[in-house]
């Protein structure tokens, strides 16, 4: 097909050198040629408050702005506390307000995650599965990227330097953009 696919990433965590902003980079390196990723910062978003419900930030309407304009999503996050990290819940919350004007009604979704320890972030990326269904996102299921152990797949940096990995989110890309086509041509 020769349209091309627009993903935006999105990684929830702020630190620079943080393995999830690092996975974010290496799928836009392995994208396929039809899909580009544009990755949105979270940093600057303030902290919600529905007494903004009818005139967010600036930062926030940009954020929406960008969510529409996308034809999927591909969020990359870290688990704490067997959970989503606070910013990209805010985030999510932010992009989903006021009711009834949700920018992430009806968009693709892949999700990837880096952690240091052994489930690779599991919990969280099960959680915002459960956001997914409230939010009317379609969410891929397969396949799951999980990365465990990220201080041996990243450099200091934060640069994913291990192949197999990078293999697999290649897979979930290339997955992300046929099942956004699928959807699109189901719409049609």
């Amino acid at each position: 097909m020769s349209t091309s696919i627009t993903i935006l990433g999105i990684a929830g965590s702020l630190r620079k050198a943080s393995y999830n902003r690092g996975a974010l980079r290496a799928a836009q390196e392995l994208a396929p040629a039809e899909a580009k990723i544009e990755i949105f910062d979270l940093d600057g978003i303030p902290v919600f408050n529905q007494d903004d419900d009818a005139r967010p930030p600036e930062r926030v309407t940009q954020f929406k702005r960008q969510i529409r304009a996308a034809d999927a999503i591909l969020i990359c996050t870290p688990e704490y506390n067997y959970s989503i990290p606070g910013v990209l819940k805010n985030a999510i919350d932010w992009a989903s307000r006021p009711y009834g004007d949700s920018a992430w009604d009806g968009k693709p979704v892949a999700i990837m995650g880096a952690s240091p320890g052994m489930l690779g972030t599991a919990r969280a990326q099960y959680h915002l599965r459960q956001c997914f269904v409230f939010l009317n996102m379609y969410p891929l299921n397969k396949p799951e990227v999980m990365i465990a152990n990220a201080s041996e797949r990243f450099d200091e940096q934060g640069n994913l330097t291990d192949q197999n990995t990078r293999d697999h989110i290649k897979k979930l890309v290339e997955a992300l953009v046929k099942w956004t086509r699928q959807l699109q041509k189901a719409r049609q």
